[in-house]
């Protein structure tokens, strides 16, 4: 099986059962002082998953940020979930444990580049995938997610006409399964007005159908498990729309689908496909499944930067503040909304 190539982070030693307790103790302690509410992605060390709050996906973490009567958000994810939650939650002060993780997917365009590109196609409508930063937001009319970008797409051809101009970014194994779902494959007039980003997450950028074959033809009993929240996992659900896949046995699941999936067949065995972070709170939940990595190699070495020392600190010490200029949030907060109401 091809190796993903990801780029390897410089972790942490690892930290002993006793370290654990102690941190997680302080932790706690240190949040209920701060009056902070503590919010971890699924996707996290499994010690910051048991420390937090909430768990969840990034839109789904944000929706507990605004909706907290905590005066502090630690966010314990990547940066563009604590901007939207910031967004989102404007009179809360959001910390970051670590400044630096970031979101290959969503550095992978800036908000000139989106600028450019909207002044290549005046009139255009943009659609952008929410792993973006607060300032691609900000140039952005409808934001979405994996599960509901066909929705939002197909919301706004009823809105415009089924020959308004949109660009799509910048997951581009995103906007392929999003031309395949509408139709768009075959109707080349209406898919020359409809326009993709060349963007990718690294984590996934090595999985191919032949790799997703060699582990279920080893594993022939276990389900396939795609998360549909991640960005990373559009190149799975490309594969299996476009039948390089075998459908069988495939279900693409939101995160709290995934997990009440595993948990009305916590006998099963399932292969899933997305950051193997995800496993964790799976076998949290149905300790007897058998679940097996669609790739060992999908790690997100951003996501893996916060620990427990990290978040210790930035309560602690109050640091690592992540705000939004009030013009910036001004606007993004209008696709982000609109996304929300779209479902």
């Amino acid at each position: 099986m091809q190796e993903l190539p990801t780029i390897q982070a410089n972790f942490a030693p690892e930290l002993t059962p006793d370290e654990i307790a102690e941190l997680s103790e302080e932790i706690r302690a240190l949040a209920q002082q701060r009056n902070a509410v503590i919010l971890a992605h699924n996707y996290q060390l499994p010690e910051i998953q048991d420390v937090a709050d909430h768990m969840g996906d990034s839109l789904g973490l944000s929706r507990q940020a605004a909706a907290t009567d905590a005066e502090m958000i630690a966010f314990c994810g990547v940066h563009f979930m604590a901007e939207t939650a910031s967004i989102l939650s404007p009179e809360k002060k959001v910390l970051i444990p670590d400044l630096d993780a970031g979101c290959s997917l969503a550095d992978s365009i800036d908000a000139d580049q989106l600028r450019a590109w909207k002044a290549e196609h005046l009139g255009a409508l943009v659609v952008m995938y929410v792993n973006t930063s607060a300032e691609v937001k900000a140039e952005t009319d409808y934001c979405c997610t994996s599960s509901n970008a066909v929705q939002v797409v197909e919301h706004i051809w009823a809105e415009h006409g089924p020959d308004a101009e949109i660009l799509f970014g910048p997951d581009m194994w995103l906007g392929a399964f999003v031309e395949r779902e509408t139709g768009l494959v075959d109707d080349h007039e209406r898919r020359g007005r409809f326009h993709i980003w060349d963007g990718e997450c690294h984590v996934h950028a090595g999985i191919r159908p032949e790799d997703i074959a060699e582990t279920r033809a080893a594993n022939p009993e276990a389900e396939f498990l795609i998360h549909p929240e991640c960005g990373c996992s559009t190149q799975a659900m490309e594969y299996v729309a476009a039948g390089d896949i075998e459908a069988e046995g495939v279900h693409m699941l939101s995160t709290s689908g995934m997990l009440q999936h595993v948990e009305a067949h916590p006998d099963g065995s399932f292969i899933v496909a997305t950051e193997n972070g995800m496993l964790y709170p799976l076998q949290q939940a149905a300790p007897q499944a058998n679940l097996i990595e669609a790739n060992r190699m999908a790690f997100c070495k951003y996501m893996k930067m916060i620990t427990l020392p990290k978040l210790r600190d930035s309560l602690l010490e109050m640091k690592f503040e992540v705000s939004v200029p009030a013009a910036v949030a001004e606007r993004a907060r209008i696709p982000i909304e609109r996304m929300v109401a779209i479902g």
